[in-house]
């Protein structure tokens, strides 16, 4: 049987592109996990991107993941199959120009597939303790790469 892991998720940047941040907490078995960090000049759908995929990769084998992202980007892009059209379009969309943050989908992509994941969209800043932590997470770092 495999562990379930609950993974929150969220990414922030200061301007677009700009300083960016992005936090993720895992929570196994009542025991929390906090991550962060941040570059220099990034947007805000590579942070979410990137919070999911370190989510993901902190995982040590196979497991049942609930993830939550306040990021209609990630969430529809794999709920609705988007990240797998492009990907067998060679990284294209339907009108033929090229997938945005295509290195980070394929990293996303290969880590999500190593697990079953249940996705799970929350409305940003509406009081989701998990996401409000996640976003102090992002924003910080965010802000500390000024």
């Amino acid at each position: 049987m495999k562990k379930h892991v609950d993974i929150y998720t969220d990414g922030a940047c200061r301007g677009n592109p700009g300083p960016g941040g992005w936090g993720t907490i895992l929570v196994y078995n009542g025991i929390e996990k906090e991550m962060c960090g941040g570059e220099k000049e990034t947007t805000n759908n590579r942070m979410e991107l990137t919070a999911v995929i370190e989510g993901l990769r902190a995982l040590r084998e196979p497991c049942d993941v609930t993830l939550y992202s306040d990021s209609k980007y990630v969430i529809d892009a794999l709920k609705l199959g988007w990240v797998y059209s492009w990907k067998q379009k060679n990284w294209r969309k339907s009108d033929g120009k090229k997938a945005l943050n295509d290195d980070l989908w394929k990293v996303l992509v290969e880590e999500y597939e190593k697990h079953s994941v249940t996705l799970v969209w929350v409305k940003g800043h509406n009081g989701h303790s998990y996401n409000e932590r996640c976003d102090k997470l992002a924003t910080g770092k965010a802000d500390s790469m000024y």
